[in-house]
């Protein structure tokens, strides 16, 4: 028989939150036999805009968990308001029981707040069709506290201290992610979302820009680095309220951050690293008054490598700082119009 102890010791084994997530909402299944589990989060600027993303659902014959993709369009996701038993879990921070028609007795929903980042309030739902009572209660409420701390540890390890960012080291293996070509798909025949492979030919989708302080060190200079700490995290506030909740957003270190955003052409990814160069100028930052970006972006092409798109993005922010900062460049214009080389192409085979 599953024991609790099991499924504790599987929780700890990952160090990826998505799957973490599944292995979550594995354990509460095999261990409490619900009708549903599902690991519900609300994304989306606050307030009433927001909206409930499904990170992993398993169902009583479920073989693997299936969730909302990455890409989604938040206006398809339902919203907060749509669930309001939902939203008093997250408020209250506290489970909350919906008795079943009959008043309980056999059948309830039992929601449970994950809440680990401030930003990013999750509840887990278990659909019951039998009692569920004070000790299976108990049981479910203690492994959740492993999963929030085990969450905790992840999240130090994985974001920037000062911004709450993710960090440089985190960027490599969710990069791959995007070139290896597995993505979920939504199988009509079986309402569920499968992983299916796309052609070699088929883009990526995904954009990822440079963006650097400029005069950071002047800043530094002025007025000392309690102040330049301050921008450093001002900055990380504007990318998260520009952005969107699926963009990928990373301090690599020092005044330099890394956006990786999915858009469908280079005309979007260029609006939108111009909406965040507007937005950055147009910030009062206190004590400093106006700090502007520089920005180089380039697409993430099939079979990438981390190095290779960032080196083309690095170049495009080196001309946007040699041409009066300020600016957004395209490493692919730029490249086009003769500014820049184009890159040379990565042997297959790496010599170490």
């Amino acid at each position: 028989m599953t024991t609790a102890i099991e499924h504790l010791a599987s929780l700890t084994i990952h160090r990826d939150r998505d799957l973490l997530d599944v292995t979550l909402a594995h354990a509460m299944r095999d261990l409490f036999c619900p009708a549903e589990v599902a690991i519900h989060m609300l994304v989306g600027p606050p307030g009433g805009a927001q909206r409930w993303l499904l990170r992993a659902r398993l169902k009583a014959g479920d073989v693997a968990a299936t969730s909302d993709p990455s890409w989604v369009t938040l206006e398809d996701l339902p919203l907060r308001h749509e669930r309001p038993a939902h939203a008093a879990c997250i408020e209250q921070q506290a489970i909350i029981r919906c008795d079943g028609p009959d008043g309980g007795a056999s059948a309830c929903t039992v929601l449970f707040p994950l809440t680990v980042q401030a930003e990013q309030p999750m509840v887990m739902e278990l659909r019951c069709t039998q009692p569920f009572g004070d000790e299976a209660r108990h049981t479910a409420d203690n492994i959740l506290r492993v999963y929030r701390n085990f969450c905790g540890l992840i999240d130090y390890s994985e974001r920037d201290t000062l911004t709450g960012l993710l960090n440089r080291k985190t960027f490599d293996e969710a990069f791959y992610k995007l070139t290896q070509g597995i993505h979920t798909v939504f199988d009509t025949a079986s309402g569920r979302r499968q992983q299916a492979t796309p052609p070699e030919d088929r883009r990526t989708g995904h954009w990822l820009g440079v963006l650097d302080i400029d005069h950071f060190k002047r800043v530094n200079d002025l007025h000392g680095h309690l102040i330049g700490d301050e921008v450093l995290l001002l900055v990380g506030r504007i990318l998260r309220s520009t952005f969107r909740f699926q963009d990928r957003l990373y301090r690599f270190g020092g005044e330099e951050f890394v956006a990786v955003l999915r858009c469908p052409s280079e005309a979007h990814a260029q609006s939108a690293f111009e909406r965040l160069r507007r937005n950055m100028a147009g910030y009062p930052f206190p004590k400093v008054g106006t700090v502007t970006v520089s920005v180089g972006f380039t697409e993430v092409l099939p079979h990438d490598t981390p190095t290779a798109a960032f080196e083309r993005a690095d170049k495009a922010v080196y001309h946007a700082k040699q041409h009066g900062r300020d600016q957004v460049c395209s490493h692919a214009a730029l490249v086009a119009c003769g500014a820049l080389a184009p890159q040379q192409q990565e042997s297959e085979v790496e010599l170490f």
